[in-house]
């Protein structure tokens, strides 16, 4: 995924003009991604919409409807008597809505009490929105108005708006009853207003008109709708309501429960299908410019969501299984055994940056191994055999990708390089092309050996190596040797002297130096099997520093180190999903203050941002604002940050399943520090289970399937449930 802030354009070097001539070219000459901290974004993917905090969509930045990788609506602009209502708040309107209101303080009563509002709520439906905008007057006099909203569309394609390109709007046809459409590049959109005129004076810019008389304190209420059809969409709205169990949680803390009502929500307004087997569901990355399907993203979302159930993990196996790599094709990055990186309805280029990825493209390091453990961990929490058997012959494929394509120069390592001169420069999780640098700030060089990667290799091998033994498969052998040879190697390399003691390195350059800065991938070791006990120790220390953790979650890069920004995109901001993979490993290794430490930072930061974690944040000092200061190009909501409440949730309960063994294991970060927490609807074996952690850390468990077995310090005797809680979440699990 490229998530870069691209900066376009050809920079003007003439030294013979002067300074403010210069300057004025650069701004005039460089595009810019547009920014989105600030808008307010609904989504039922593959649709998405995005406008300001007054409900307007201006025809301007990255504002507009979006579906399936094109902007089918660039502007819908609501005025009452040629005037802007004047925005007073907004909030949520269901899972995929949200409602503005503003005021009208030119009609109604005179007096300093507004009497007229106007409300404007905005759903998303599949394949479309629906808008409604409500006058409602508490004036004593009639009220008069004409209200319009203006429209466009241009059908950008997404690459375009992210660049911050120039686009046109397209033509509308008016229709005989007089709704309008705009077609082009196979996407056919759609709007129809109830008892509107239609001003189409302007083809190009229509506008549609109401007449409104409101008797004393009466309300009217005007619609309008677009529905798209795109039969060439890559991805599909799915059918099925549910992927996942919706646990009925309970927490001292309430920050904790908020996040994970809003994440969840999120979350359902993001899943995606695949239009040929529409019953298999993923989630897209984000919005707005990832809502389709990338391997990565979707891979780490779906394993942070096996505490709610296999069903997400069992869609998206089988999606990405089914795009698995065939052939060896430099030019999408293809090779046997590989899995995809993202999959787009066209070429994604980017204006002025060399960067032109195919339709489907194979560019990432990482995916393949993540696919490997997705698959393992899945079956851990229970995925049928039945379910698990038809991708045993794509795991062994996955596992051939490592051994035959992976480690080019046969050094043993994992390594990546872009051969075409026009993919991803970096093809791990930090891919933009700054992301690999020395403590000194010099840019790593190609190929390149990430540290996280090993130990994604290192645990694909073992995992992988387990579900071949259990299913009767040959081969399990090799692959705990593969494993063993990796994590001798990886000793001998990466290991370098820092300003906190040894560490590892975040990679290895083309000559095989250790790119020696303190970044947070090396936490992503944790738990993999890579590090020996006394190495994940160092680690941990490592992480804890105020260089890494004084912000609020974990830096990407220490502030030590000469390449550190705090709004660099992986050189010094915080992601979500990064604070959350590396505080589930603190807590399962036992680091448990290292643990809430993060776990804090992050509660925090969702307390910030309304509780809809960013993809990203800036990694500034707490002590700065008290607040986290926003990444302005982020994405949200944004798959892997709205799952990280549930690698949370996951970590304060402490449930570990082993279903083929017949075991959980509890070691909950619950207790004195975090407090009371209790989780009703989780699902091991397909069962919903309630878990239950006291003040202080005791916990039980109800629901497992007879025969299974607790273990951990945290095993008590069983807590008391409130029969209705458990009744409760019973019936909201499907």
């Amino acid at each position: 995924m490229f998530r870069t802030l691209h900066r376009l354009g050809t920079v003007c070097q003439d030294i013979r003009a002067p300074p403010r001539r210069i300057w004025s070219r650069i701004v005039t000459e460089r595009h810019l991604q547009p920014l989105l901290h600030d808008l307010v974004g609904v989504v039922l993917a593959p649709t998405s919409a995005l406008g300001d905090a007054a409900g307007q969509i201006r025809p301007t930045g990255v504002q507009g409807v979006f579906h399936a990788d094109a902007r089918v609506l660039s502007r819908a602009e609501l005025r009452v008597d040629g005037r802007e209502p004047e925005a007073l708040t907004r909030g949520a309107a269901g899972p995929h809505g949200a409602r503005f209101v503003g005021l009208a303080r030119w009609l109604g009563d005179p007096g300093p009490d507004p009497t007229v509002r106007v409300e404007r709520t905005r759903h998303l439906h599949p394949g479309g929105l629906t808008e409604e905008v409500r006058l409602v007057s508490t004036a004593s006099e009639p009220v008069r108005a004409t209200v319009d909203v203006d429209l466009a569309c241009d059908l950008a394609p997404i690459e375009v708006v992210k660049s911050g390109g120039a686009t046109a709007p397209v033509a509308a046809e008016v229709g005989a009853a007089g709704g309008l459409t705009w077609s082009g590049d196979g996407v056919t959109v759609h709007l129809s207003a109830e008892g509107a005129e239609v001003r189409a004076d302007r083809a190009e810019a229509p506008a549609l008109r109401w007449p409104v008389e409101l008797p004393p304190r009466g309300t009217a209420t005007l619609r309008w709708r677009l529905t798209v059809s795109d039969p060439r969409a890559v991805v599909a709205n799915p059918a099925a309501e549910r992927s996942w169990a919706d646990p009925r949680v309970r927490a001292d803390d309430r920050r904790l429960t908020r996040l994970l009502d809003r994440s969840l929500a999120d979350l359902r307004g993001l899943r995606l299908a695949d239009p040929d087997a529409p019953q298999d569901v993923f989630v897209g990355a984000g919005v707005p410019w990832f809502l389709t399907l990338f391997g990565r993203d979707s891979l780490w979302a779906a394993r942070m969501m096996l505490p709610l159930g296999t069903d997400l993990a069992a869609g998206t196996l089988r999606v990405l299984a089914r795009r698995q790599g065939t052939r060896l094709d430099p030019a999408t990055g293809e090779a046997p055994g590989k899995i995809l990186h993202e999959l787009r309805r066209h070429e994604f280029a980017l204006a002025g940056e060399g960067l032109r990825l195919p339709p489907a493209y194979y560019g990432t390091v990482d995916a393949t191994m993540l696919w490997v453990c997705l698959l393992h961990d899945a079956w851990r929490w229970g995925l049928p055999a039945d379910q698990v058997a038809p991708l045993l012959p794509h795991l062994e494929a996955a596992l051939g990708w490592l051994a035959d394509h992976a480690d080019a120069d046969g050094d043993g390592l994992i390594e990546y390089v872009d051969t075409t001169g026009h993919g991803l420069s970096n093809q791990g999780w930090k891919d933009s092309g700054d992301a690999v640098r020395f403590r000194d700030g010099r840019l790593a060089t190609a190929p390149i050996v990430l540290a996280e990667v090993q130990g994604y290799a290192y645990e694909a091998a073992i995992n992988g190596a387990a579900l071949l033994d259990a299913f009767g498969r040959p081969g399990a052998d090799r692959w705990r040797a593969y494993a063993d040879r990796l994590a001798e190697r990886f000793r001998a390399t990466f290991w370098v002297d820092g300003p906190y003691g040894p560490q590892p390195a975040l990679a290895l350059d083309r000559d095989k130096r250790p790119v020696d800065s303190l970044t947070s991938n090396i936490g992503h070791l944790l738990g993999t099997g890579l590090l020996a006990a006394t190495e994940e120790a160092q680690v941990a220390r490592l992480l804890t520093t105020d260089a890494m953790t004084g912000g609020f979650g974990l830096r990407t890069m220490s502030t030590d180190d000469t390449g550190f920004s705090p709004l660099s995109y992986h050189c010094g901001s915080i992601w979500t999903h990064d604070t959350a993979i590396v505080l589930a490993g603190l807590a399962r290794a036992g680091f448990r203050q290292a643990a809430l430490g993060l776990a804090d930072g992050l509660l925090a930061a969702a307390e910030a941002f309304d509780y809809r974690l960013p993809e990203l944040y800036g990694g500034d000092d707490r002590s700065l604002l008290g607040r986290p200061v926003p990444y302005p190009a982020a994405c949200h909501p944004q798959a892997w940050s709205a799952a990280a409440a549930v690698l949370l949730l996951q970590a304060a309960t402490g449930v570990y399943p082993d279903v083929p063994a017949g075991t959980v294991h509890l070691a909950p970060l619950a207790g004195a520090d975090l407090g009371a927490v209790s989780a009703a609807g989780l699902r091991v074996a397909g069962r919903p289970v309630t878990v239950a952690i006291d003040r202080a850390g005791a916990a039980s468990v109800t629901g497992l399937p007879a025969g299974f077995q607790l273990t951990g310090p945290a095993v008590s005797a069983p807590i008391p449930v409130p029969r209705s809680a458990v009744a409760d979440a019973t019936s909201d699990v499907s």
